[in-house]
């Protein structure tokens, strides 16, 4: 496409979205739960084109990491849990329409606060095509228009998706705008949509932190993002050492190159001969780098010495940066320091230590003596989520129905006015 073209194309898909967002806020409950329904069914039915799209992508993409590669692929239990996803979904009650809360004033007037949708949502994402459909339902359950744009190596697999969405929305009479995919790669589509601040309500990146700093500089609109996410797991002096072992382990390995795995390991000196060797030993068994501080290196030979970058770093890879504290409140200092206030977990038997800890640490998730990786928005029963926010305004954490909705006040009243004093009448 031409310059002239693309801004042409991206005007169009706005345009759409728009009017798609108004339809969308009138839409019954009823409309979007048989989308989901029949979207769930159609990906199941349709999987070996899906797939056949993906292996496309696949085959196609050259340069990526193995935990790249990894987000890039599908197969037929991801996309069982992807209509899985949308099934739980489906199950929700409708927010919009909700009254957050109500009063009824000193003159006979009833306050009311409900919820409505956002609007138009551009929601600008990595190579991941699960997303699509994730951040497609949620965007439609909460009664939103959605523009989708996904990483150049996942297009193919996108347009697979967003064909089987478009054809449940026909089926369901759901508006055909609702869901729209960005089908061009040019960077500079992404540049258009960022300046349509009269169409556009939200942007939501999820990807690299150059993505995300490229979108906060450029975005017209409120933007809901979080730049990296630098986990860190605590072990406690009072920590059970199976239980550090299994938790940090699965915090690291579970999944490499998704935003809530542990990137740093706080660990308290009085466990260090014991509990550390035990961890660490685990860790690299399983093919993981440990690059530690000066105490660290000394319990653990195989270890390399970390700097500062290591400490604040998401590596996305098998690597874990390790650092000895002598009490948990100089855990909780490092930890505040280096965070990306995403999610940060203690090991511990002492509920004193976890509540100082919760209480303490800035970040979107405090888990106590569970995996890093349930902060996941099907996991804490959002049903999915559009991203992970690590901003305090619109909204924080896991984004899922509720997120994507704001607010207005209805009032009810029986020919009530107000005096010149302005007192209440």
């Amino acid at each position: 496409m031409s310059e002239v073209n693309i801004r042409d194309y991206c005007l169009g898909v706005g345009e759409r979205a728009v009017s798609a967002a108004y339809e969308m806020s009138l839409v019954s409950g009823a409309v979007k739960n048989e989308w989901l329904r029949l979207s769930a069914e159609l990906i199941e039915s349709r999987a070996g084109y899906i797939l056949d799209a993906n292996r496309r992508d696949v085959e196609a993409a050259t340069g990526l990491t193995e935990p790249e590669v990894d987000r890039l692929l599908l197969n037929r239990e991801r996309l069982a849990g992807i209509s899985g996803a949308l099934r739980e979904i489906e199950m929700f009650p409708d927010p919009v329409g909700g009254v957050i809360e109500s009063s009824i004033r000193p003159n006979g007037l009833e306050v009311q606060k409900v919820r409505v949708p956002l609007g138009v949502i551009f929601f600008i994402y990595e190579s991941r095509p699960n997303v699509t459909p994730d951040a497609a339902a949620i965007c439609v359950k909460s009664g939103n228009a959605v523009i989708l744009r996904g990483g150049k190596e996942s297009i193919n697999s996108n347009i697979a998706f967003v064909e089987v969405l478009s054809e449940a929305a026909a089926k369901a009479g759901l508006p055909a705008d609702a869901v729209q995919l960005v089908r061009t790669t040019d960077r500079e589509a992404v540049g258009e949509f960022l300046r349509m601040s009269d169409k556009i309500t939200v942007t939501i990146p999820r990807g690299g932190e150059g993505l995300i700093r490229r979108v906060v500089s450029e975005a017209e609109m409120p933007v809901i993002k979080h730049f990296a996410g630098n986990c860190h797991v605590y072990i406690d002096k009072s920590a059970d050492l199976d239980l550090a072992v299994s938790v940090t382990v699965n915090s690291k390995c579970q999944r490499l190159g998704v935003c809530n795995a542990a990137e740093s390991l706080v660990i308290h000196s009085e466990v260090l001969g014991t509990v550390l060797p035990a961890v660490l030993g685990e860790l690299w068994r399983r093919g993981v780098e440990v690059r530690g501080c000066g105490r660290t290196c000394e319990v653990f030979p195989q270890a390399v010495p970390a700097t500062d970058v290591d400490f604040g770093m998401e590596y996305h890879d098998a690597i874990i940066s390790v650092k000895v504290v002598d009490s948990i409140g100089e855990a909780i200092r490092h930890i505040n320091f280096y965070s990306d206030k995403h999610t940060e977990a203690i090991i511990t038997s002492d509920l004193a230590a976890a509540r100082e800890f919760t209480s303490k640490v800035d970040s979107s998730a405090v888990v106590v003596n569970a995996s890093t990786r349930f902060n996941d928005g099907g996991q804490i029963g959002l049903g999915a989520e559009i991203g992970i926010s690590t901003d305090k305004l619109h909204a924080r954490g896991p984004c899922g129905i509720k997120e994507l909705t704001t607010y207005k006040y209805i009032i009810y009243g029986n020919g009530q006015i107000r005096n010149c004093n302005n007192s209440v009448e």
